[in-house]
């Protein structure tokens, strides 16, 4: 038998005669919970109730629908910060109605539009409801997708890179180096320890995958140098003298978290980002804006672009785009060819090609006409 916590309350789970038993407690204490759930547990057992029916369902309320999605991204290792965001949102919007309906989602459309909201964000939310109704076997109400127009391009040149590494505290140098090579996401490099390391080859376990697919890339070219440099700072100092880290990329022997502001003042100092204020919207470098009074908000290249920049490149050095596709974790060509971002400088180059192209058949057609 066994107790877990969804949202603020408890649920019980065990197995009785080969059939799963499981049921919210609506207790928010641990032992109110496990009394709740060992007297189940004894009513089952002396035949007070009978087993649930097989194919009954039971209509959850949209919170508990929620706290089931919850549960499932923790048991599957999804628990991301993003995804319990978008949960959190999504239960204060509709945790305590007792049934969602169009019109209640329409109304958080609009009412979110007007704050300001992007409708990517509020996409984010609604995502995370039609999981929750689908996770919990649960007729859902028509959810509407929204048409976002905020399709990030960002990229990075190698000048730019350079100059945002070079403004970077010591300790996550490396960290954005490998990514930009590799075109890894942040939790997947910041997962990475020394045992994934094997005869010249790095290897990113399915677990910490963010498609659950195990991926692997050759330690060559600017990967030897990072992994020579993280070798010589794997030592770590602590109280018990010294040990050696287990994570390829540590802050004093413990992995890398979050740098936001640290990103943000090192692309400022880059100049491929700025401070806004949200008022005036003017740009500059002062985290509060002396016109307004009010603390501003960072605009510009963003860490992911650097995925963005690593797809990009590949593509220009020749790589064929099934090995991109194996190196980067693209699933679909679809979306690996959104990562694939032209430039003025490629539109440019297209154009030149073009114009060499019809000028060389011109002067094939003059070279016929002369014979």
């Amino acid at each position: 038998m066994a107790i877990y916590k969804r949202g603020g309350v408890y649920w019980y789970s065990f197995v009785f005669k080969k059939r799963r038993i499981q049921a919210s407690t609506r207790v928010g204490n641990k032992n109110d919970a496990r009394d709740i759930e060992r007297a189940a547990w004894n009513q089952l057992a002396r035949g007070e109730v009978g087993l649930p029916i097989e194919g009954e369902k039971k209509n959850l309320t949209p919170g508990e629908s929620l706290d089931a999605l919850e549960s499932h991204y923790r048991r599957e290792g999804k628990a991301s910060p993003q995804n319990l965001s978008s949960i959190a949102v999504a239960r204060r919007a509709f945790g305590k109605k007792k049934a969602l309906t169009k019109q209640d989602l329409e109304q958080y459309i609009e009412a979110r539009l007007k704050t300001g909201r992007k409708p990517a964000t509020i996409n984010r939310v609604l995502e995370a409801v039609r999981r929750a109704y689908r996770i919990a076997k649960q007729p859902a109400p028509e959810i509407r997708h929204l048409r976002e127009d905020n399709v990030r391009t960002g990229f990075f040149t190698c000048d730019e890179l350079e100059r945002v590494v070079e403004a970077l505290p010591d300790d996550i140098k490396d960290f954005v180096r490998f990514a930009f090579v590799t075109e890894w996401r942040k939790n997947e490099v910041a997962s990475l320890r020394w045992s994934d390391v094997e005869d010249g080859v790095i290897r990113l376990r399915a677990l910490n995958s963010k498609n659950r697919e195990p991926r692997q890339v050759v330690v060559d070219g600017d990967l030897i140098d990072i992994i020579k440099r993280r070798r010589g700072l794997r030592v770590v100092e602590n109280r018990d003298g010294t040990t050696l880290c287990d994570y390829i990329f540590h802050r004093d022997g413990l992995p890398i978290g979050e740098f936001r502001k640290s990103w943000a003042r090192a692309c400022v100092a880059a100049k491929v980002g700025a401070m806004r204020c949200p008022k005036c919207e003017s740009e500059g470098e002062a985290l509060s804006c002396p016109r307004c009074k009010v603390a501003t908000k960072y605009r510009g290249k963003i860490f992911h672009d650097l995925r963005r920049s690593g797809v990009r490149d590949m593509i220009r050095g020749g790589v064929p785009q099934n090995v991109a596709m194996k190196i980067s974790g693209h699933k679909t060509a679809s979306m690996f060819r959104r990562y694939d971002i032209a430039s003025e400088a490629d539109l440019r180059q297209a154009m030149l090609s073009v114009q060499k192209y019809r000028e060389a058949e011109r002067q094939k057609v003059v070279q016929m006409s002369a014979k």
